[in-house]
């Protein structure tokens, strides 16, 4: 019999399954090993012998909790380094960090190469066909797994920002990998997918893209296509280079059911740029994007609005839907979501876009009215709305209520320098016991006139109606 092999992915909430574990549990069972997967802490699977155990890692901000996850499968093992292995992205940016909490060293970027589980085999665990029967016997769901093929047709970038981890993660930047091949192999081992998702980081980049189209097409997912009278899609996930956007790449790409088109727009000053290549892509009949916006770098929450702003325009003057995703900028090293670039933002702020963020379920809707019911017709107001009460904010509706015109009235009335005091009696004292404290020494009316509704956290409805 073979030896048992654990696969441990913590449990943190992710929309992707763990390819990593996919092909590890392939590489596995392909050596004959009996494989078993299970989604973080697991009192049956931690009381089970095993031959080996890998944990997965993801961000580093869900650094506790990925601890805690190896904390538990490695005292099982009564602390023995030999039958247990971390690897994925937070094990790499953090490996010295991992090395000095457990006294063994994980394992860092991709297992690109014979032997780097430990095993005397030639066989290369990133070359493996993914393990779709992984998941079968957990109650863990991932919604995507019988949807699409998963992989990459590059993978590395060219460039090194300064946001990104990729340089670390995936330091070789490879022009092409054989894509038919390999999802052929995956609908012949485990039956045909609907949709077509690759991981590329800048498959822009790649001198071979004409290729790399030429095998998407191949398999069945030119514009246009459908599987069972449903429209296939393609999607490169994590997004394209908009500075190598030119007209026979974006040619190219829409000979493809690339659905939808993803493009950054990290800072306000690329808006000459994005704009064009927006403009580039509907030339060519794309009109589905999405739009990752990075804020909390080295922008400012006006900045963030305009850019959110800059697309409803283009969407009404392009017949365009382009779906905005602000995505909140962290060190590629936090071990939590705190980071606050000071001092263009704020907690309050950040704590105010993620709310409003929050009801939109992370995605800024494509119309101006929508648009402007969660961010305000203009900066000044957006600011204005940051200022707000969190529960004052959440339940605006169509029409202001009486506590909404009241807060906007005092807010109005105070000064820069009062508004700027404010601010940082909000920023400081978070909750609500403290808060108190700092009301009571405020020896402004007016501070004290607003900062109750703060403490109160009192609005006419309860229920959040900011779209109704």
């Amino acid at each position: 019999m073979g030896e048992r092999i654990l696969l441990v992915e913590p449990g943190y909430k992710t929309k992707f399954p763990p390819m990593g574990l996919m092909k590890i549990s392939a590489y596995h069972k392909n050596l004959g090993h009996e494989v078993t997967f299970v989604k973080g802490i697991n009192e049956p699977a931690r009381f089970s012998y095993w031959d080996k155990i890998y944990i997965s890692t993801l961000f580093t901000f869900n650094w506790k909790e990925t601890i805690d996850t190896i904390w538990y499968y490695f005292r099982s093992l009564k602390e023995d380094s030999s039958r247990i292995a971390v690897g994925g992205i937070l094990a790499t940016l953090l490996k010295d960090d991992l090395m000095n909490t457990f006294g063994f060293p994980p394992i860092p970027g991709v297992l690109d190469k014979p032997g780097m589980l430990g095993f005397d085999d030639k066989l290369i665990v990133d070359e493996m066909i993914p393990d779709y029967t992984l998941f079968d016997e957990t109650p863990y769901e991932y919604t995507l797994i019988d949807d699409c093929y998963f992989g990459y047709s590059t993978r590395g970038c060219v460039n090194s920002c300064e946001f990104c981890g990729v340089p670390i993660l995936e330091p070789e930047f490879i022009e092409y990998r054989g894509l038919k091949p390999y999802v052929n192999q995956i609908k012949e081992l485990y039956g045909e997918k609907h949709n077509l998702v690759l991981f590329d980081n800048n498959v822009l980049a790649s001198k071979k893209f004409k290729a790399i189209i030429n095998d998407i097409i191949d398999l069945g997912f030119g514009v246009g296509a459908k599987l069972d009278k449903r429209k296939r899609h393609v999607d490169f996930n994590q997004g394209i280079d908009a500075r190598l956007m030119t007209k026979e790449k974006v040619r190219l790409l829409s000979k493809i059911a690339i659905h939808p088109l993803r493009i950054a727009f990290d800072h306000i000053k690329f808006e000459k740029l994005y704009r064009k290549k927006v403009l580039l892509a509907a030339g060519f009949e794309i009109r589905n994007l999405s739009n990752y916006i990075l804020y909390n770098f080295d922008d400012t929450p006006e900045d963030l609005w305009k850019r959110l702003e800059i697309n409803i325009t283009l969407n009404e003057e392009n017949d365009l839907k382009i779906y905005s995703f602000p995505m909140k900028y962290i060190p590629l090293t936090a071990k939590d979501r705190s980071y606050i670039n000071e001092p263009n933002w704020n907690w309050q702020f950040i704590r105010g876009v993620q709310r409003i963020l929050n009801v939109l379920k992370g995605t800024v809707m494509t119309s101006r009215d929508f648009f402007y019911r969660a961010f305000g017709e203009s900066t000044e107001e957006f600011i204005k709305i940051l200022h707000m009460p969190e529960e004052l904010m959440m339940s605006r509706g169509k029409v202001p209520g009486a506590n909404e015109i009241d807060w906007n009235e005092k807010f109005t009335s105070l000064t820069k320098n009062e508004k700027k005091k404010l601010l940082q009696i909000l920023c400081k004292y978070r909750d609500r016991k403290s808060l108190n404290a700092a009301i009571s020494k405020t020896k402004s009316l007016k501070l004290k006139n607003i900062l109750e509704y703060y403490r109160k956290h009192e609005v006419e409805d309860k229920n959040f109606k900011l779209f109704e």
